[in-house]
């Protein structure tokens, strides 16, 4: 048994949740709460994080800003717009070259970037009255190798996690 099902390439019925089929529109509005950063078995200083998502005059087009700290000293203001919506395939424009995609997974909005050696893979989700979102940071390279012992055994890499981010935000 694989550990991941393979895609056949045949469509299948989707059974969508109101979560993803009405996405963005049940995520607009201004969030916020406390980000927990762990490194390891260390838990970082809490942040404060916003998110703030907001219909923009473009078809489609929403702010995903995203503040950190209490001073909002960092503040990202990128713009999400869809790729494909059918698909679950939009991109969040950082405004500066950086276009990242993101996919609707499930309940998941989700995706996976590197950039100067590390890879990250983030996650946000609606849940009731609360938006959920999260970051792993890995390493690119991986730690070890294994398996690959013959051409039935396929080769596995690891790879070490270096930090995990979460937080529960809530509209205000």
């Amino acid at each position: 048994m694989s550990l991941f099902a393979q895609d056949n390439g045949k469509n299948t019925s989707v059974k969508g949740n109101d979560s993803t089929n009405d996405f963005p529109r049940r995520w607009v509005g201004k969030w916020k709460g406390t980000m927990h950063w762990y490194q390891g078995l260390v838990e970082r200083e809490p942040v404060l994080m916003e998110l703030h998502i907001l219909p923009l005059d473009s078809a489609d087009h929403y702010t995903w800003r995203m503040i950190y700290g209490s001073q909002q000293s960092d503040v990202r203001p990128y713009i999400l717009k869809p790729f494909n919506k059918e698909k679950g395939h939009w991109l969040i424009d950082e405004r500066n070259s950086i276009v990242l995609d993101h996919f609707l997974v499930g309940d998941r909005f989700s995706s996976s970037f590197t950039v100067q050696g590390n890879t990250l893979i983030n996650n946000t989700w609606l849940s009731g009255d609360s938006l959920s979102v999260e970051f792993y940071n890995m390493q690119e390279k991986p730690i070890a190798i294994s398996g690959g012992g013959d051409s039935t055994i396929p080769k596995v890499k690891s790879y070490g996690i270096r930090t995990y981010q979460r937080a529960v935000l809530y509209r205000y």
